[in-house]
């Protein structure tokens, strides 16, 4: 890397695995690399691997960064650097996670939700780049959100703002794990997604599904169902559209609250494309405002398994480290 190359680090912080990766400002990927989260130690331990997944990329790249991002889990107070109660991260409470960081490297630290990252991430290297407001999805273990406002974070009091994924859809609908019912998260989420589809085998002996799980239950994810509805398998046709309408739904309502009627959608889930989408589209326009139907927009993420890094890095970028 040419000495010159101003670079910020993004840490991905996750339950299992802590991605690490060196972004330039023009979104180029200098460094990559992953080591292991070791969460059941406590928030020290997640400290001290996230501190060598830092020094990781620094010896990588052969220059100091301009600043280290995070995106975590949980509730962030991104002022203070403070993560709450992050899930799959066993008692961590309250930690002060940006500046256990920037004492080590004497460099500028940025903590940020994860959803909320992403976004940061999409428009700034990404699929909103051209956007002024848009609101971000990520559809993986659960249903995140991150909203952008006329190029800026909207964090909300608490820096909350952007749970899309706990809109009901049903308001006396299935149980979510944050407590509510009807959640879009419990019906989208990928958890909840293979639960349901593990129901309807019972019914459905011939599906493809079936033969390409060879009747273990423990295999089956959305990839299986991606690669069972591309045979044309009409169970897995039929949880992709369901999944997108679900979806559509929670778009309308958040496009209808916010006067933003453009989505960018990512994350494993988001893997299903053009079913998938046709079908959250579809559900968004017949559910939006009258004067909202025709602005709707739903597109694909653009940095896919970097979102998580390029993210958390464009966090340096756009608060003017």
């Amino acid at each position: 890397m040419a000495k010159k190359t101003k670079y910020a680090v993004g840490i991905d912080l996750g339950g299992d695995t802590i991605k690490v990766g060196a972004t330039a400002k023009d979104g180029r990927l200098l460094f990559k690399g992953v080591v292991e989260t070791r969460a059941e130690e406590g928030p020290s331990r997640v400290v001290k691997q996230i501190r060598k997944g830092v020094a990781a990329a620094v010896e990588a790249c052969g220059a100091k960064p301009i600043g280290v991002g995070v995106g975590s889990p949980g509730v962030v107070n991104a002022e203070e650097g403070i993560v709450e109660n992050p899930p799959n991260l066993p008692g961590w409470g309250r930690i002060r996670l940006a500046s256990k960081i920037a004492k080590k490297f004497d460099l500028p630290v940025f903590v940020e939700n994860d959803a909320n990252a992403a976004a940061v991430g999409e428009m700034t290297f990404g699929a909103g780049k051209e956007l002024d407001s848009f609101i971000m999805i990520t559809l993986g273990t659960g249903v995140g959100g991150g909203v952008i406002m006329n190029r800026r974070l909207l964090r909300g009091e608490h820096g909350g703002a952007g749970e899309i994924g706990h809109m009901s859809v049903d308001y006396d609908g299935e149980p979510c794990k944050c407590g509510s019912r009807g959640c879009v998260e419990a019906y989208v989420g990928r958890e909840y997604l293979t639960k349901r589809a593990a129901t309807r085998l019972a019914d459905a002996p011939d599906s493809t599904i079936n033969r390409l799980i060879d009747g273990d239950l423990e295999a089956l994810t959305p990839k299986v169902i991606c690669e069972a509805a591309k045979t044309g398998d009409p169970l897995a046709k039929e949880l992709i559209e369901e999944t997108g309408r679900f979806l559509g739904y929670a778009l309308a309502s958040a496009a209808n609250l916010l006067d933003i009627p453009a989505f960018v959608v990512g994350g494993g889930v988001a893997g299903f494309g053009k079913p998938l989408f046709d079908a959250a589209k579809a559900a968004a326009k017949e559910r939006a405002l009258i004067p909202m139907k025709p602005r709707l927009r739903v597109r694909a993420a653009k940095l896919k398994n970097d979102a998580g890094v390029k993210g958390a890095a464009a966090l340096v970028f756009f608060r003017g480290a």
